[in-house]
């Protein structure tokens, strides 16, 4: 029990070096973070895709645990990063989902006021401002807006300077603004 209580404590780069050793300690790191992964794998794909999106991230991440950064205590940005990848190559099946919440208004799978962010999500304005954007820019946006990842955390999960973070984030935001009439 005193391995569990140290796992538990662990930060994640404790755990993803740990797990080198010893692979089954990176379970701790799934249910520390796949919850969240989920709930953002389902506002972007919707919950049929949620599930393989999380599963996806997380063997990817299993595979290449040695690549990981251990300098970075705190391995959100770098799973956010590996679903954005995941999510990239199931485009199809977001951009359905957007058009979806366009024709019907409703997010097959989330509450309708789970909470203000899917209330966002569900809007149909919204959503068609996201179809709009590029994937690059949807994925800065939505990193930041659903993930609540800080700028910085974005540029490491997607591999690009701060500025390019900046950059598209307020482009995302231009574009989201001028879809929705607010200029």
């Amino acid at each position: 029990m005193t391995i569990t209580r140290e796992v538990d404590q662990s930060d994640d780069a404790t755990l993803i070096q740990e797990s080198l050793r010893e692979p089954e300690v990176f379970a701790a790191l799934f249910d520390r973070h796949a919850p969240l992964l989920h709930r953002y794998a389902v506002r972007r794909l919707g919950p049929d895709a949620a599930e393989d999106v999380v599963s996806d991230t997380f063997l990817a991440a299993f595979k290449h645990r040695d690549r990981y950064d251990r300098s970075r205590p705190d391995a959100r940005p770098w799973l956010y990063g590996i679903a954005s990848n995941v999510i990239g190559k199931r485009k199809r099946t977001e951009l359905s989902l957007y058009q979806a919440y366009v024709r019907s208004g409703v997010h097959p799978g989330v509450p309708p006021v789970e909470d203000e962010v899917n209330t966002l999500a569900v809007n149909r304005p919204l959503a068609a401002a996201l179809l709009k954007l590029k994937r690059g820019d949807r994925d800065v946006l939505l990193l930041v807006a659903w993930a609540e990842l800080t700028y910085e955390e974005v540029a490491g999960a997607l591999g690009i300077p701060v500025g390019t973070v900046r950059s598209r984030l307020n482009r995302a935001r231009t574009k989201i603004r001028e879809t929705l009439g607010d200029k």
